[in-house]
């Protein structure tokens, strides 16, 4: 892999990971576009997606870290026999929240398979329709009404429903912050609370993807270079770090359809794209 190559494509990630986007869906779009395909491409994707999880755990350090104490704490009192369910406190109560959103996304890996071919057929009209999907579920949390809850006010069916909307982001296209966070703002959460929600949800989801793309990838033939490897992952931290301040920001200033206009018009372009290569039997690719 080249170095300019990594370098873009970590620019990518690193953008399109907390943007309500799809990162997944405009690396497909990248890789599609300049013929990067394989499972090298594949194992790289996975490393990047390493990198901006440590621009999440960073800027959400402070939440992470007690919500660490007090899950510790949590263990004492389960051994302990002081464990209580009624008596729990709010951060205890949003720990229960945590792990059933991440629950609901354990069965979902068993077709995880299933969900990345469609980034790796050939055909660019699933990631399409996918964009169009997630503009679709902005736009209607950029009309809802503003909520009034933290996330420790959240309940098991609101946690749920916040998990299923995760599983579906497995999806090339179907952005994974744009979906959770529309899935907390349908819940009732604050929209700053809905974007806490969701980034630190992120957490588990991406460092289990990620870790098992790099165990599969270790064992494939075609592999990127370390450097490009390096490079990808300082890169995608960075950018990704100023990716979670632009979306806070423009959650606070009510700017957050821009996310939908953008994904509704990529997706159209995506689907054009995709039915002019169906006509050509060939894709369209830029770099050779």
């Amino acid at each position: 892999m080249k170095i300019l190559d990594a370098i873009f494509q970590a620019i990518i990630q690193g953008l399109t990971e907390f943007l309500p986007v799809s990162s997944s869906g405009h690396l497909s779009l990248y890789q599609h576009f300049t013929g990067n395909n394989g499972e090298g491409a594949l194992m790289f994707s996975a490393l990047l997606h390493l990198g901006t999880l440590a621009a999440v755990i960073f800027v959400f350090r402070k939440q992470i870290f007690a919500l660490i104490k007090e899950f510790i704490a949590m263990i004492k009192d389960i051994f302990t026999a002081k464990f209580s369910i009624k008596e729990a406190g709010p951060e205890r109560r949003l720990i229960f929240m945590f792990i059933i959103s991440t629950a609901v996304l354990i069965p979902f890996y068993i077709f995880k398979g299933f969900f990345e071919g469609f980034a790796e057929d050939g055909s660019i009209l699933a990631e399409g329709i996918c964009f169009l999907y997630t503009a679709a579920i902005l736009l209607m949390a950029d009309l809802s009404e503003k909520g009034r809850k933290r996330m420790q006010d959240l309940t098991p069916p609101d946690a749920v429903r916040i998990g299923f909307f995760q599983a579906v982001a497995l999806l090339p296209g179907v952005s994974r912050s744009g979906s959770t966070i529309s899935a907390g703002i349908f819940s009732g959460l604050k929209r700053e609370e809905a974007v806490s929600y969701s980034f630190i949800l992120g957490i588990p989801a991406i460092l289990g993807g990620g870790l098992t793309e790099l165990i599969g990838g270790f064992k494939q033939e075609v592999k990127p270079g370390f450097l490009p490897c390096i490079l990808g992952v300082i890169i995608a931290a960075l950018v990704g770090f100023g990716a979670i301040k632009l979306v806070q920001w423009l959650m606070k200033t009510d700017k957050f359809k821009i996310f939908a206009i953008y994904t509704a018009v990529l997706g159209v372009l995506v689907i054009i794209v995709s039915i002019i290569e169906a006509i050509m039997g060939r894709p369209i690719t830029f770099v050779k």
